[in-house]
């Protein structure tokens, strides 16, 4: 079990619930929190855990949060120095990544040359630079623990396996969003209100339109490659509309192991803060009795296209994902904003992955040109 830690994304939905299993782990610390914009939110969290530091977007932020708790000595930073700092406070022996999108690339990258553990929820660490990622944490032994709770079901049933030439293939399990069945002509017709409509779990606006998508499961084919060094023919995506299964892994005997329990993120939440223990957590148990019939399906690759489209980048590498990532990114942003339609994220986003310029073995720096270029491309087009 860890002793300190820092969150990054504190006001967001695993921040959240990440600080919900923190108030009943009380011999864990809190070093630092950091969040977006919500000052109210983040002054009412300094006041439950009393951080060192808290880190807000900007510094209009950070002053109004300054005032809120200025009878607190919790000291206020902003920006991405603010990040960087909270990611490799001294203290913090685990760092959370809970921020959406490529802002939680240089923090994280800043926490593993510490050495520490790594609770990874967010995806474009791994999808844009994994490569470098795995590399730094190798070399500074850092720990990466996913949060996810389909990377924490395949890190889970992965336990025990000394070598990864026993695993044939991982098996991603996907909800299929709010959107399942539907045909293209329903689906020109669906609506923001809709694609925020996720059956089974409570996340944040981007994650579930990516979930709506499919491109969120694309994502984590991306991901998985990276954290467990398969190719991308070793790892799949099922459909599964109950979320009871959360991921398996397929064995070169034939044997497939599953890790299944009720859709609550507070479980792989905590797994990363004590393992390799496990304890006692507040997750309701799995009831096998009444959690009704489980189902496996073949994904629509033909209407939600923007699973393939990220198979076809995890193919190419390079900066093929960051570039699709970065687009996706700004796309999903507009259709949050009602500004383009739900086939508009997939068509900006292919677009964009073949106008910007491909490097095979980029550096940091190309990586984040191409996360740049490719919303540039985005604005331009919609």
């Amino acid at each position: 079990m860890v002793s300190c830690v820092s969150i990054l994304g504190s006001t967001g939905s695993i921040g959240r619930q990440s600080l919900d299993i923190l108030s009943r782990l009380p011999e864990i610390r809190v070093a630092a929190l950091t969040a977006g914009s919500n000052v109210s939110r983040m002054a009412r969290q300094c006041r439950d855990f009393r951080p060192e530091l808290a880190v807000m977007a900007t510094e209009q932020a950070a002053m109004a949060l300054k005032a809120e708790i200025s009878d607190l000595p919790t000291r206020v930073s902003w920006g991405e120095e603010g990040l960087i700092e909270a990611a490799t406070m001294p203290q913090a022996d685990c760092v959370i990544t809970a921020v959406v999108g490529m802002v939680g690339l240089k923090p994280t990258l800043a926490a593993i040359r510490q050495g520490k553990r790594i609770g990874l929820a967010n995806k474009e660490t791994l999808v844009c630079a994994g490569e470098l990622v795995m590399a730094e944490a190798e070399r500074w032994g850092a720990e990466i623990v996913p949060v996810d709770s389909e990377h924490s079901a395949i890190f889970q049933c992965l336990m025990g396996c000394g070598n990864k030439r026993e695993v044939k293939r991982l098996i991603l399990t996907c909800s299929g969003g709010p959107f399942f069945g539907m045909t293209r002509e329903q689906l020109t017709q669906v609506t923001k209100a809709d694609a925020l409509k996720h059956p089974n779990w409570k996340m944040g606006a981007k994650i579930t339109v990516d979930c709506a998508t499919l491109m969120n499961k694309g994502l984590e084919v991306i991901e998985a490659m990276r954290l467990y060094g398969l190719p991308l023919e070793q790892v799949d995506v099922v459909i599964h509309r109950q979320s009871i299964v959360h991921s398996m892994v397929e064995f070169v005997d034939g044997a497939v192991m599953a890790q299944m329990g009720t859709p609550d993120m507070r479980l792989p939440i905590q797994l990363a803060l004590t393992y390799p223990d496990r304890i006692a957590s507040p997750v309701e148990p799995l009831d096998l009795l009444s959690c009704g019939s489980l189902s496996f399906s073949a994904p629509d690759l033909e209407n939600f296209p923007c699973l393939a489209l990220a198979r076809e980048c995890a193919k190419l590498g390079g900066t093929a994902c960051p570039a699709m990532n970065g687009a996706n990114e700004e796309a999903v942003a507009l259709f949050l904003a009602e500004k383009i339609g739900f086939y508009d994220i997939y068509r900006l986003v292919s677009q964009a992955v073949e106008r910007v310029p491909f490097v095979g073995s980029p550096t940091l720096e190309e990586i984040l040109m191409a996360d740049r270029q490719a919303r540039e491309v985005v604005e331009q087009l919609r």
